[in-house]
């Protein structure tokens, strides 16, 4: 036999066995692959908190002395537009006579003290809190209480019409969101 009849009569230099075990692997790769697929997608942010991360609020509608409430990341966020004499109140009343000194803004620094100028952004009428009870997580009734603001039922929180406790176990002032005005009209939650 020559070498030339003999390169012929040799087998391919792939093998079908060779072929399964690349097949065989290949398949189980994919396999594994969409095995782990649920587990990972799981740790990703839920589509309904990715939805509220952010949302955008007309406050036109908004009269003087009206609250509207929105859904922010699963919370409740209460929009005032206040009177001239709820400010007038807000602006009377003394950081010294409040339980929580503290603005509690994410918009601003955290040892702002709690003024009304320091609860509200830009200087607006508007004021937006996050309308959770800093006491046990309740939602507090709107233009209620003795100090004519919010009032939480369940232990008897009362928050004054800046958002700022005043009287009952709530330790903190309602906290302020991170929002921004995108026109005089028009606010960003988020």
């Amino acid at each position: 036999m020559t070498n030339a009849e003999h390169a012929h009569a040799q087998p391919p230099e792939g093998t079908r066995r060779d072929f399964l075990y690349i097949a065989t692997g290949a398949v189980g790769a994919v396999g594994l692959g969409l095995t782990a697929w649920p587990f990972i997608s799981q740790m990703n942010p839920d589509a309904s908190v990715l939805a509220l991360a952010s949302i955008d609020v007309d406050v036109e509608p908004i009269a003087e002395g009206q609250s509207i409430t929105v859904s922010w990341r699963g919370n409740p966020v209460f929009i005032r537009h206040m009177t001239p004499a709820e400010i007038e109140a807000a602006q009377a009343t003394a950081v010294e006579d409040l339980p929580d000194p503290l603005a509690r803004n994410a918009n601003i620094e955290e040892a702002a003290l709690a003024t009304l100028e320091n609860r509200v952004v830009d200087g607006k009428t508007f004021l937006v809190q996050i309308g959770v009870c800093t006491h046990l997580g309740c939602v507090p009734i709107g233009e209620s209480g003795d100090f004519e603001g919010w009032f939480c039922p369940c232990h008897g929180s009362h928050y004054d019409n800046a958002g700022r406790i005043r009287s009952g176990p709530a330790p903190e002032n309602l906290p302020i969101p991170p929002y921004e005005y995108l026109s005089d009209t028009q606010i960003r939650i988020g």
